[in-house]
């Protein structure tokens, strides 16, 4: 099962992870310094922190996408968000979307450039069972999709 395919409702995921990048560089604009500190509730991540997230993220599936590509049924390695976070202090807001989108724009090329049929091919998570490379990208569609949902409430906070 994918938790993230239900954030896509009955939109691709390549056209939502192609306008991410975008969409998150309008949420800077919003937000603006003082916004990216702010969180959603106390003890939740800053919008500066979901960035920093994103970006890690797009390591991840970066990793995922060419290991799934280059190996018969890779087995996914999980990694501990938290853990990665801890690190977030040192990070930029804006630094973190430059990073992001860099990475979004060389995942793309590389999902655009497949033919058909590795959509299909077979990798699993240890968490989350036998998945396909399609599996991912709907992953990554939904997945931006959740936290630019969160971003858009901490930007549409009163200041």
């Amino acid at each position: 099962m994918n938790p993230y395919a239900s954030f896509l409702g009955d939109r691709k995921p390549l056209p939502v992870i192609a306008e991410t990048a975008d969409r998150l560089r309008t949420m800077l604009e919003a937000l603006g310094d003082d916004g990216l500190e702010r969180s959603l509730a106390p003890g939740k991540w800053s919008a500066r922190q979901i960035l920093c997230h994103l970006a890690d993220c797009e390591i991840a599936f970066a990793f995922r996408l060419r290991q799934a590509l280059a190996e018969d049924d890779h087995v996914i390695q999980p990694f501990d968000q938290d853990g990665w976070a801890r690190s977030y202090g040192a990070y930029d807001g804006r630094e973190a979307w430059v990073v992001f989108a860099a990475l979004r724009k060389w995942n793309l090329r590389l999902i655009e450039s497949q033919p058909p049929a590795a959509l299909s091919r077979r990798l699993t998570h240890p968490e989350r069972g036998a998945m396909t490379f399609q599996t991912v990208i709907e992953t990554m569609a939904g997945h931006d999709l959740n936290h630019l949902r969160q971003l858009e409430r901490i930007a549409g906070q009163e200041r």
